[in-house]
């Protein structure tokens, strides 16, 4: 009964779905780009073996970079196939990887879409990022003898509370997992209780995170164009909402000092909104792509361009993490921290909830009430120098000391996926 309910309440949606699909596309194009294959339809793919990641945005795209070049390392023999579900999920895929991975979106979780997305590509195994489970399109990987594991698991609180509201479902789509290798205890402890078996604790692979030279260089040549000589603080990753609050606290405890705002939003579709957010408290406005020096009136910097943002981080004294001032449950420290910033984060974090706790009990971020104190705190650190160089230890410290997931998560996966893998090396050779 809960499959044929399931099924029919996907079958009611269609309509709504399409829709959305149309509204989001007047804001980013690409929601309707390929659309055939959110319904498991495209061209014939290529004959390969492949591993398959599913990475449904931007967070977990970023996070799967370490997780691609390991599994291209370990089996050479292999394609990796990238799945997401939004546009900048896809987009930045295409920046990390180019053409050296196949790339699909994920269909809806129709019976009849995901079974021809299994016949179209014919993984021999798969790895969802954090947490993306779409019961349909588990069990029929399970028919299909295709294992498929939760890789760098994530549930929170919030969310786990919401799996609890539909136990059936909860147990049907955990019921088809190989395998659960979460970031931390808590997390494993979580998963544990809506119904997950073999579940692991293998850490955060976005700790393994590598920073090129290349991002760096840019980095530099951003704080060149920003002013060497002035105190800038990257708002990064910021959400609907937060912009606002960051600009009237930077009038209140930032603008008369000289420093420069810069403010990167999270998604694409809303990078002209907050130019004129700006524009229209007065303030002297630039973007990113304008691509040209900055005058030295210039007070608020709109980042509006994609994969750029350990480049951006790179170039500030202070980074105020967003997603964390307003409940979207902050974004990821994490990268910060990589480049050797001192971080300022709000009150709302439970999607990074023990990596910030650490963060902060490393003597790496600092919490704050509101944007307010936020900018507050950044002034004061900005002032400091001494106090900001050592936090920038603290923080590369903080990184070092987690790395290491990606190698336990591969140990983990072996006796999972592997006789997959093998027996997919025996077809291929017979």
């Amino acid at each position: 009964m809960t499959r044929f309910l399931y099924a029919l309440a996907w079958l009611g949606a269609t309509p709504f779905i399409l829709a959305r699909l149309a509204w989001r596309a007047r804001r980013q194009h690409g929601y309707v780009e390929r659309v055939g294959e959110r319904f498991g339809r495209g061209a014939a793919a290529s004959h390969a073996r492949r591993i398959w990641i599913h990475a449904v945005s931007v967070g977990e795209t970023r996070a799967a970079a370490p997780i691609v070049e390991a599994l291209r390392e370990r089996h050479p023999g292999h394609r990796i196939l990238l799945t997401h579900m939004t546009p900048t999920g896809w987009a930045t895929g295409e920046a990390l990887f180019g053409d050296s991975v196949d790339r699909a979106w994920l269909p809806y979780d129709y019976g009849f879409a995901v079974r021809r997305f299994i016949a179209r590509f014919r993984p021999e195994a798969g790895l969802i990022l954090e947490t993306e489970l779409w019961p349909r399109l588990l069990e029929e990987c399970a028919r299909a003898g295709v294992p498929v594991v939760v890789a760098n698991g994530r549930l929170s609180e919030r969310s786990a509370r919401r799996y609890a509201r539909v136990p059936a479902l909860a147990r049907w789509a955990l019921g088809s997992l190989a395998g659960v290798a979460a970031q931390t205890e808590s997390d494993a402890r979580r998963f544990t209780a809506i119904g997950a078996r073999d579940v692991a604790v293998t850490g955060n692979v976005k700790f393994d995170i590598a920073v090129p030279d290349e991002t760096r260089a840019l980095g530099a040549a951003f704080r060149a164009r920003f002013g060497a000589r002035r105190p800038i603080w990257v708002a990064g990753s910021t959400r609907e909402g937060e912009e606002a609050l960051l600009l009237d606290a930077f009038r209140a405890h930032g603008a008369a000092s000289g420093a420069l705002l810069v403010i990167v939003p999270r998604h694409p579709q809303r990078f002209d909104e907050v130019a004129a957010l700006s524009a229209a408290r007065g303030f002297v406005t630039a973007r990113r792509s304008a691509g040209t020096a900055l005058d030295a009136d210039t007070q608020v910097v709109v980042g509006d361009s994609m994969g750029e943002m350990l480049a951006y981080y790179a170039s500030a004294d202070v980074v105020v993490m967003g997603g964390s001032l307003l409940p979207f449950g902050g974004q990821n420290l994490i990268e910060a921290c990589a480049v050797g910033r001192t971080v300022v984060v709000g009150p709302h974090t439970y999607n990074f909830e023990e990596a910030s706790e650490s963060a902060i009990a490393a003597g790496a971020a600092i919490r704050v009430a509101d944007a307010g104190e936020a900018l507050r705190t950044a002034a004061a650190l900005a002032a400091d120098e001494a106090r900001r160089s050592a936090m920038g230890e603290r923080a590369l410290a903080f990184v070092a000391a987690h790395r290491g997931a990606v190698e336990r998560l591969l140990a983990w996966l072996e006796p999972r996926l592997g006789p997959a893998l093998a027996a997919g090396a025996e077809r291929a050779s017979g």
